[in-house]
């Protein structure tokens, strides 16, 4: 942003209302970045921009992108809380959290009609229709509806809209029910029909001991007007919702209708996962949970309090509790205390328990996240495995293999003018080196600077082990050379009989040509492809686990030579002077007083004596 720009987006922020409202960060294609709510927009937008404010990585980043600033001042930080939902939902901005639904939750409809159809569902239309659930599983959602059958004789059948009857603006129900057609809930009058759609909505709400009172009441009117078909109907109706009540999990002692949400985390997989527990009469009636995204940096109350206001202010809430219990603190609950006030017309606590059956149904829901997010977690890692990189896919296009290679194992050697002479092997899967099946090879059989026959020994050892114990067979060898190389290595392999297991190739450094047995001419990759990236990655990871292996050996051969011959010196001295002094040069340098400081007058002085004389 210009230095102009700059000055303009401090005097916007300056001259902020100190009112409730929301506030959208843009960059300066115009892009949201950020949509928030606040109590009072000019202290909330000014803290974004102070250097005191802690920030992560993540906000920092966003901040350096903001052009310009938005605001829509509300009444109420209630209208605020509607407001910034719908906003998030609309522009879906890169800095704010998002959720994934592992599924499409099934939901029961009661249409906005004179006669309204209640259905089951997967999609919510905002039609003034009402949508009840989301159930946490069709089977609940089945029951709910075959009550609902039993209870009322009402049809729940998923119709559309061409199974309309255009005449008489009902739907063709009777289809539905062939084995009771006289009973059919389409030719009902629509006063009873409206009756009856309160007591399903009394039912759906999970009120079922206000509801079996009211039929006990109706059936006993009934009965005592002689209408007694009336009152055997009552009769099964009080029935069916009783045994649906009866199956209902009591959770709390108290017959109270409770909210309950908690939060989990998960660090590797970088989600987070909230879950609901609704609680009428006293009574489990249904369970929900998101998956939400983008939450580096957010705290675990940040993250709850986005679970919960989208919640109540998205399309999956019903009626407001009495009470709704958290399992953390929020930043900010005034919004949402304000709007469930607002919505049931009384206040609505609420509260984080510490103690007693409230904080044991904390506990479960918590137990429930964490349960999701370990399934989320194995989801993801499956998915991940069955996932074949771009990488590997134009490795074998470009090498035309025959398979992909999914497991590649390179191999390099490293010695020193033909001294300490060793070998590395690194395995990549699927693109990703493997550190576990990192092998490392000291040369037993050659003398001397022979990278050809060092490669043939440790070729010949590796997979004549591997045939031996029945390890993993890979999909692909890399030698660290060109033909050369690559003809020893194929030579080994065809002497313990394991040549045409498998892919093998030669990658030369210069030119990082590529040579395959029985060709003249080398393959050259195209120098940005990836399939030559995944190539120079293995071997250049090979390599530097041969040199570091090199390296630890050379080290411990000096040791060994420069100290051990030493008369009185033995390897825990010597092991104890290379921690006091760093090195051998250093011991060399010392004064005779420091060392015998270190291992005593005789042995200190024998050591000095024998790096002077």
């Amino acid at each position: 942003m210009s230095n102009e720009g700059q000055v303009q987006l401090s005097e916007k922020v300056a001259n902020l209302p100190a009112s409730p409202g929301v506030y959208i960060y843009r960059d300066s294609s115009g892009t949201e970045l950020y949509v928030g709510k606040a109590k009072k927009l000019r202290n909330r937008v000014r803290s974004y921009f102070q250097d005191s404010r802690p920030q992560d990585g993540r906000i920092k980043t966003m901040v350096s992108k903001i052009d310009d600033i938005e605001v829509v001042v509300t009444d109420s930080e209630a209208e605020a809380l509607i407001l910034e939902n719908n906003l998030i939902k609309q522009y879906q901005p890169r800095y704010n959290i998002m959720y994934r639904d592992d599924k499409s939750y099934p939901y029961i409809c009661i249409t906005d009609q004179t006669k309204p159809r209640v259905f089951p569902t997967r999609t919510v239309v905002k039609d003034g229709s009402k949508y009840y659930g989301p159930y946490d599983s069709v089977g609940a959602m089945k029951r709910m509806l075959e009550t609902i059958r039993k209870a009322f004789g009402l049809c729940t059948c998923a119709v559309s809209q061409k199974n309309i009857d255009k005449t008489k603006g009902v739907p063709k129900w009777h289809s539905c029910f062939d084995d009771d057609l006289q009973n059919c809930s389409g030719d009902w009058d629509d006063e009873v029909y409206q009756a009856t759609i309160h007591k399903v909505d009394r039912m759906l709400n999970g009120q079922t001991d206000q509801l079996i009172r009211e039929l006990k009441d109706e059936m006993q009117i009934a009965s005592d007007a002689l209408e007694f078909e009336q009152a055997a109907q009552l009769r099964d109706s009080l029935e069916a919702v009783k045994r649906y009540s009866q199956k209902m999990k009591m959770v709390v002692s108290k017959k109270v209708d409770r909210d309950v949400f908690a939060i989990g985390k998960n660090e590797e997989i970088g989600e987070a996962c909230g879950v609901l527990f609704k609680i009428r009469e006293g009574k489990m009636i249904g369970k929900f949970h998101r998956f939400l995204k983008n939450i580096d940096g957010l705290t675990m109350g940040e993250m709850l309090q986005s679970f919960v206001e989208d919640y109540y202010t998205g399309q999956y809430t019903a009626a407001i509790p009495d009470e709704v219990y958290l399992s953390h603190e929020m930043l900010e609950v005034e919004p949402l205390e304000q709007y469930l006030h607002q919505e049931r017309g009384k206040i609505v606590p609420v509260h984080v328990p510490q103690i007693g059956e409230k904080k044991q149904l904390i506990k479960m829901a918590l137990a429930n996240a964490k349960l999701h997010l370990n399934e989320r977690s194995l989801e993801k890692e499956k998915a991940e495995r069955n996932r074949i990189p771009h990488a590997v896919k134009e490795l074998k296009e470009h090498l035309k293999l025959d398979r992909l290679p999914r497991r590649i194992e390179c191999f390099d050697n490293s010695n020193l003018q033909g001294t300490d002479p060793v070998a590395s092997m690194v395995c990549f899967v699927d693109a990703k080196p493997r550190k576990s099946e990192y092998k490392r090879f000291n040369i037993k059989t050659v003398e001397g600077p022979d990278d050809f026959a060092s490669m043939k020994e440790v070729l010949t050892r590796r997979y004549s082990r591997v045939q031996k114990e029945g390890e993993h067979i890979p999909d692909l060898i890399i030698v660290d050379g060109g033909k050369g190389q690559l003809s020893s290595a194929v030579e080994a392999l065809k002497e313990i009989d394991f040549y045409g297991e498998c892919e093998i190739i030669g990658l030369a450094k210069r030119l990082e040509e590529v040579f395959l047995p029985g060709m003249s001419d080398p393959i050259m990759i195209p120098k940005k492809s990836s399939a030559l990236k995944l190539l120079q990655q293995a071997r250049d990871e090979a390599h530097r686990f041969a040199i570091t292996f090199h390296r630890k050996k050379r080290s411990k051969r000096t040791v060994k030579t420069e100290l051990l011959d030493i008369d009185g010196v033995g390897e825990k001295t010597a092991q104890k002077l290379l921690m006091e002094f760093g090195s051998v040069k250093k011991i060399k340098k010392a004064k005779k007083e420091e060392l015998q400081f270190n291992l005593g007058k005789v042995l200190g002085e024998k050591v000095y004596n024998y790096f002077h004389e």
